[in-house]
């Protein structure tokens, strides 16, 4: 469909095209001129098929929906991700595959054999392919990924599902992020978990080289699980110019719990803890030689999901991220939850975790003689410490840089990708309850604006650099927004990243799904 832009003024309208033309790639530079952009997005989209219902929120069927900015209008599209578990399910008119956090047994209709063969197959987990969390880039191809071992190519123009990947097939991985990184070159970097396989458990760091795609991987390295049987949760991880951030938390995965959550009648879910009494361990690795830093560097108990950025300064390594006290963010997600009265959803939920950005800073050159309960922190624009230790390790404090809604925090946050792992200012983010906004946070000054509207819940929000831009915040922030409220219909809202002000938004006639995060392509037609 064709969605008209509504917008003050026609001048206003022509300078937001006149943006998105000759925009550059925010994760690498073409040569061409830019005439149309999509934004796909990906989230939870299905929670029911059939009589048969998922119970958490991150469990439901992955709808991709995109955004195309072209001569003045905006076209959106949605479609389901074809994936094998979608196919399964809909052939069946029911739940059939499992999520992590909804278990599926053999329907009792089936003959005995058909349920002892589902049986014996759930033995060992085979993670559903329902991507569901991002769209990522390899090479030049586009995927639906989550944080397991399939990823599912689209198309990024029409969201049609082309194939599935297995990571399995070209490097030993059993779980991956659906969070990578991407350099200058094209490169993209990304990192997972090794349960089964050859050799002991490991995180695996790998690359994928511009040129290549999902399927052309190449390991950079391995760290070995500080507790061979509790391997450390991670959403994302943090990359400088040089270096890889690795933060094992305590919030961990059981694996004894995991191979046997199908016949205890539990969820995978279920089998993620957080050890409150143990410490985070901060690991840096030269992403060019795939060597670790030998310093142990630690800090105190938390659980994090995403990181901001991460840079080097003055040969320290500076790296900000969004954490919790515990991991409750995930048991507020059931469905039954979300079902509640909102009074009832605030008494039950009292005692969450609010999320806090906190900027941790790692001396990389520690001499053997510091002297011992010395902060080696010598940066003036933070408050962070690193105290040498007894043994020579050091344990490191965070600098608290926005705790803004004390009650509630920030998340889904972004920046200008032009800054990754470079020194920035400026990063943004959506603060979803009672009091929806999505916010711009200054670090130096330690200030914010904000933008809100009544009864409106903007997702992630987006931004894209003006052309030849200068300025770290000279752009647009993208975010679509939806409502409860039926006379509201949905929209992508567009606001200069400067002054927050609304610029434009494009409303849809069509229901619109919360997404969870989304990809800035620039493209050619």
């Amino acid at each position: 469909m064709r969605i008209e832009f509504i917008v003050g003024a026609d001048a206003q309208l022509q300078s937001l095209v006149g943006l998105f033309h000759n925009t550059a790639a925010f994760t690498h530079s073409l040569s061409h001129t830019i005439f149309t952009l999509f934004i796909p997005e990906n989230g939870p989209g299905k929670f029911s098929v059939g009589e048969s219902e998922y119970k958490h929120w991150f469990d439901g069927m992955s709808l991709i929906h995109s955004f195309t900015f072209s001569n003045g209008e905006v076209t959106y599209r949605s479609k389901f991700l074809k994936s094998d578990t979608y196919k399964r399910n809909v052939k069946a008119d029911r739940i059939v595959v499992s999520e992590f956090g909804t278990m599926i047994y053999p329907d009792p209709c089936k003959n005995i054999f058909s349920r002892a063969f589902t049986h014996l197959c759930n033995a060992i987990p085979d993670f559903t392919d329902n991507n569901l969390i991002n769209i990522i880039r390899y090479g030049q191809d586009y995927y639906a990924a989550s944080e397991i071992n399939y990823i599912n190519q689209i198309d990024p123009v029409t969201l049609e599902t082309v194939g599935r990947v297995n990571y399995r097939n070209h490097i030993a991985l059993n779980l991956a992020t659906a969070h990578p990184h991407y350099d200058s070159e094209g490169n993209t970097y990304n990192m997972g978990t090794a349960i089964m396989g050859l050799g002991l458990p490991k995180y695996v760091i790998f690359k994928v080289p511009a040129n290549a795609s999902g399927t052309k991987v190449q390991q950079i390295c391995s760290i070995p699980f500080r507790s061979t049987l509790y391997p450390s949760y991670f959403h994302s991880f943090g990359m400088t110019e040089n270096y890889i951030v690795f933060v094992e938390q305590p919030f961990k995965l059981d694996i004894i719990k995991l191979a046997t959550a199908y016949f205890r009648g539990v969820n995978w879910g279920s089998c993620l803890k957080f050890d409150k009494d143990d410490i985070t361990l901060f690991h840096v690795i030269n992403r060019k030689t795939g060597k670790a830093v030998s310093t142990r560097y630690y800090g105190d108990a938390l659980v994090v999901f995403h990181h901001l950025n991460a840079y080097e300064d003055q040969d320290h390594l500076v790296f900000d991220l969004i954490s919790y006290k515990n991991s409750n963010l995930y048991d507020m997600f059931y469905m039954h939850n979300m079902r509640q009265e909102t009074s009832d959803f605030i008494q039950s939920n009292q005692h969450f975790s609010p999320p806090v950005c906190q900027r941790f800073v790692l001396p990389l050159n520690i001499h053997k003689d510091s002297v011992r309960g010395s902060n080696l922190v010598t940066l003036t624009d933070t408050t962070a410490q690193a105290l040498v230790q007894e043994d020579g390790s050091v344990y490191c404090q965070p600098d608290d840089i926005f705790q803004g809604w004390l009650t509630t925090g920030l998340e889904l946050p972004g920046i200008n990708y032009n800054f990754n792992t470079k020194k920035y200012r400026y990063f943004y983010g959506s603060r979803v309850d009672l009091l929806p906004q999505i916010a711009k946070i200054d670090i130096e000054s330690r200030t914010h604006m904000e933008w809100q509207e009544e009864n409106c819940y903007p997702s992630e929000p987006v931004f894209v650099a003006s052309p030849g831009a200068v300025d770290e915040d000279d752009g647009v922030i993208l975010s679509s927004v939806i409502s409860p409220d039926p006379n509201i219909s949905p929209f992508m809202l567009i606001l200069n990243a400067k002054t927050f002000e609304e610029i434009g938004r494009a409303s849809i006639p069509a229901s619109v799904h919360m997404d969870l995060h989304g990809h800035f392509i620039p493209a050619n037609v």
